[in-house]
């Protein structure tokens, strides 16, 4: 498969196609990392996940008690009355 090589600015650029995406596992991916290797332009999806960290940081802001709820606690217990 041959793709152009684009002039974007001062830079250039190329259009990769979905199926070629989805194939290297990139498809809905925002972010890459890119790097070159034995003269070919590689890219790969990045290392770390979305949510990395995200379990240390709730950690810490319990332990530093800024975890209170901000609309206080509600019942339900008139749900079987309301009208769905």
């Amino acid at each position: 498969m041959h793709i152009a090589i684009r002039t974007i600015g001062n830079s250039k650029g190329v259009v990769l196609p979905k199926t070629l995406l989805a194939q290297a596992g990139l498809e809905g991916v925002t972010v890459a990392t890119v790097s070159v290797e034995q003269g070919a332009i590689v890219l790969r999806k990045p290392a770390t996940l979305a949510r990395a960290g995200w379990a240390d940081a709730a950690k810490a802001i319990a332990a530093a008690g800024d975890d209170a709820m901000l609309m206080g606690e509600f019942g339900n217990a008139a749900d079987p009355e309301m009208p769905w």
